[in-house]
């Protein structure tokens, strides 16, 4: 058991103390009765689907003294015991192989292939275990057919918030260019009227003529449309106070 000191609990957790493998050499021969034919099947080990009969188990508890218990509680791990256990294939097992066949002095020999292609020993006949394969595969097209709409569906996304963020960047150029010509055509007038087009010009457009009177601070500093303009709660541009009420501006 191994201490979390997330979750403050002691949490089951598994170890190989020791392994020990031996392999002795086996035959599979059909199922028929008088085949003189058999296949020797070299690297069982490595070949995949291969379900041993547990033959042996038995769990030995281990034996604490209190040092110990105060060293498994420094190092955060406290052994419960040790798992022994035996695997076997027994004789007479059904197995059906699926690799690569040799000839060797006059023995059949099955043995992984070569090219790196899978190796199967399993309890399934073949049927069954092309339809397992079969299922995995189709799993796996199907997962991938999955992560790949969820790439395109992200990649999407950030292409259409990057068009958004280009689009908006374009958008405020394009209104600081129109309020730089603004200006300059303000200048323009102001310096052909001698300077009373500025004096009663918009502080938000610059453009339009001050039309309103905000109460209850009593600024006159905005156009009509730009008054609507303002977002709720409406302020004053000038002193950011609350506007109560608007009182329309008429110039003679």
């Amino acid at each position: 058991m191994v201490w979390n000191r997330t979750t403050h609990l002691w949490n089951d957790c598994e170890k190989i103390i020791h392994q020990r493998t031996n392999t002795a050499p086996f035959d599979l021969v059909p199922p028929e009765d008088g085949a003189d034919v058999s296949v020797r099947v070299m690297k069982p080990l490595e070949a995949a689907e291969l379900s041993l009969e547990t033959v042996y188990e038995k769990f030995h508890p281990s034996v604490q003294s209190f040092t110990d218990v105060i060293g498994h509680y420094i190092s955060g791990e406290r052994p419960k015991g040790i798992q022994e256990t035996e695997e076997m294939l027994k004789v007479g097992t059904t197995l059906t192989g699926v690799g690569e066949l040799v000839l060797d002095n006059n023995t059949i020999k099955l043995q992984p292939p070569k090219q790196g292609m899978q190796y199967y020993l399993s309890s399934m006949d073949f049927d069954a275990l092309l339809q397992k394969q079969e299922s995995n595969v189709r799993l796996w097209k199907i997962l991938t057919v999955v992560f790949g709409f969820a790439t395109c569906a992200a990649l999407f996304f950030m292409l259409r918030k990057q068009y958004r963020h280009h689009r908006e960047k374009r958008r405020l150029k394009q209104m600081q260019d129109e309020f730089r010509q603004a200006q300059e055509r303000l200048m323009r007038e102001t310096n052909a009227e001698g300077g009373e087009a500025l004096k009663n010009a918009c502080v938000v457009c610059l453009s339009s003529t001050k039309s309103c009177v905000f109460l209850e601070c009593g600024h006159v500093c905005s156009c009509n449309q730009c008054y609507q303009a303002l977002p709720e709660p409406k302020k004053c541009p000038i002193c950011r106070q609350a506007i109560s009420r608007v009182v329309p501006l008429y110039n003679s």
